[in-house]
């Protein structure tokens, strides 16, 4: 499974979620795919007020201040 994680440098936020995502994935095995937003127009227009976001089959499973437990429930479902 590949998680998509947009954020951008000197984020805060997003280095604290970097970290949390990389304890979750140590009880759920995926692999995360960093994207600067600072590099796409569209992405920052469309990101720049909830970075970070952390998006999985094209859907958000949480963005902003992330928590253990939604992101481990979000990505712990298993696809159909």
């Amino acid at each position: 499974m590949n998680i998509k994680y947009y954020s951008r440098p000197g984020c805060g936020l997003c280095e604290e979620g970097i970290e949390l995502l990389k304890i979750v994935q140590e009880d759920v095995p995926f692999t995360i795919e960093e994207i600067n937003i600072e590099t796409d127009d569209a992405l920052h227009e469309k990101f720049m007020l909830m970075i970070p976001v952390v998006e999985k089959n094209g859907e958000i499973i949480q963005y902003g201040l992330l928590d253990y437990v939604t992101l481990l429930e979000g990505l712990a479902i298993e696809e159909g």
